[in-house]
């Protein structure tokens, strides 16, 4: 087996140590260092310059509408019952996927990938899924083996969503399952049955969309016991799902109002957490899934783990990806960008992208043009995350860099990572040990220019 791929060890008294807020690195630099004075021109100028280097793409579309709020979610979405908001909502979409298309370079550029996050995009009724994956084949010209994927909330996925999404091309899903604990779903405003969730699974296996399956949960959930969790992880194992993701439920309610409807004293302890954390990981690996990073599992013979194996693997604003040097292209509000060597965020609010759209313009609201120094920590950040390793002299040989100079004081971080056995360092590489896996954020945080100058509020804790 390859070193890659074997099991995490898991130390309780490191992972207390390590545990303190962190980026998620999706981004370097993190969104909170976007800036407010790049707009709708920049945003513009990223895409034409990359329409002369023609990269394949990948598109996210976000629909933010949701039914009702779920607790945990840190998401943007709009809370509404109208369904109509997708006949209202699909014309900017479309008028906005013409207006990034055709500074791209038109049917020249490759769609691999696609991804539909939300909210919930099956809140859009049936139909309204069929005409969102016309319009953007309208403007864009898919390959043949593009990978497609849709983010579902089992209570709203019907048989009719399932038929839609398989007549449109779906061919991976990611469900929301999160805890199956009735005391925890109505504490955090979420009651989905086990049932409902096999239904989706067992549906999309049927029509042949269901091939490629993750299933999330999170832990840290109010009135989560290790007893009432190990029977979530023994359920959600029984569905079999190709990957798995196990969240640390990011409890914020300085930056999410709503999440303080939950009663603080309902989290579980601290001791109970990581007896939670350490017990899923444990089983998710007793199963035979890789891990794959941060939170994510997959089952050996899945694009995931295969890439992390040829260390092709990569990380987006969707997590782990398997589709390297690609511009991310992103619609709708609130969606962000990577294009090129660039960050664009569109806005939030919803009428503020109405009325940005029709006037024709990109509904930009922030963005970062990255500087040489932000390239090559990302570079750094990225091989870390995604890799586990970091080999200096290819590394140095790239940027044109003395190492050891240019990294001088980020190594000095990384000492103590390296007294703790987080990390191994030699003349040739910096490798994140079978220990310090599950803790390779704080290992790249190590390497952020920026972390020490921000309030670490603003993020989630790293395990």
């Amino acid at each position: 087996m390859d070193d890659l791929w074997q099991p995490i060890r898991f130390d309780r008294d490191l992972v207390v140590k390590y545990d303190r807020p962190g980026p998620r690195y999706t981004s370097y630099p993190t969104a909170p260092h976007f800036r407010a004075d790049f707009g709708a021109q920049e945003h513009g100028a990223l895409l034409d310059r990359s329409a002369e280097i023609d990269r394949p793409l990948s598109l996210y579309v976000h629909i933010p509408f949701c039914t009702t709020r779920c607790l945990f979610c840190g998401c943007n979405v709009k809370i509404a019952r109208d369904r109509g908001w997708g006949r209202r909502y699909l014309p900017l979409l479309e008028k906005e996927a013409a207006l990034a298309a055709a500074r791209l370079g038109g049917e020249r550029r490759r769609v691999v990938q696609m991804h539909w996050g939300g909210g919930t995009p099956t809140f859009l009724p049936p139909e309204d899924l069929t005409a969102l994956m016309a319009i953007l084949r309208r403007h864009f010209r898919f390959a043949e083996e593009c990978e497609i994927g849709v983010e579902i909330d089992p209570r709203e996925c019907s048989s009719e969503h399932l038929d839609a999404l398989a007549a449109a091309g779906v061919n991976r899903l990611s469900l929301g399952l999160q805890d199956l604990d009735r005391q925890v779903q109505r504490a955090i405003r979420r009651e989905q049955s086990a049932e409902e969730t096999w239904g989706v699974i067992d549906g999309a296996r049927r029509r042949g969309i269901g091939d490629s399956v993750n299933v999330d949960l999170i832990y840290g959930l109010p009135h989560q016991t290790r007893e009432s969790f190990a029977e979530t992880v023994a359920e959600a194992l029984r569905m079999s799902p190709d990957r798995l993701a196990l969240f640390n439920f990011a409890y914020l309610p300085q930056m999410f109002p709503h999440q303080r409807a939950i009663d603080p004293e309902a989290l579980p302890d601290p001791e109970t957490k990581l007896s939670l954390l350490e017990e899923t990981v444990q089983a998710f690996g007793s199963a035979g899934y890789v891990f794959i990073g941060m939170d994510h599992f997959a089952k050996p013979d899945d694009p995931l783990a295969q890439a992390l194996r040829d260390r092709t693997l990569t990380r987006n604003f969707q997590g782990y990806s398997t589709c390297d040097e690609t511009d991310i292209v992103a619609l709708g509000v609130s969606s962000i960008s990577q294009v090129g060597d660039g960050y664009a965020q569109n806005v939030k609010n919803l009428e503020e992208y109405r009325r940005a759209i029709e006037a024709g313009t990109l509904a930009t609201s922030r963005g970062l043009a990255l500087s040489p120094e932000d390239l090559l920590r990302r570079d750094a950040i990225l091989g870390l995350m995604c890799h586990f390793r970091l080999d200096r002299r290819a590394f140095a040989d790239r940027w044109s860099i003395d190492f050891d100079r240019h990294f001088e004081a980020d190594l000095a971080r990384l000492a103590p990572l390296a007294e703790d056995g987080l990390v191994e360092i030699d003349d040739d590489r910096i490798e994140v040990t079978a220990t310090g896996r599950l803790m390779v954020r704080n290992v790249a945080m190590a390497f952020d220019a920026y972390l020490e100058s921000e309030p670490s509020a603003r993020y989630s804790r790293t395990v």
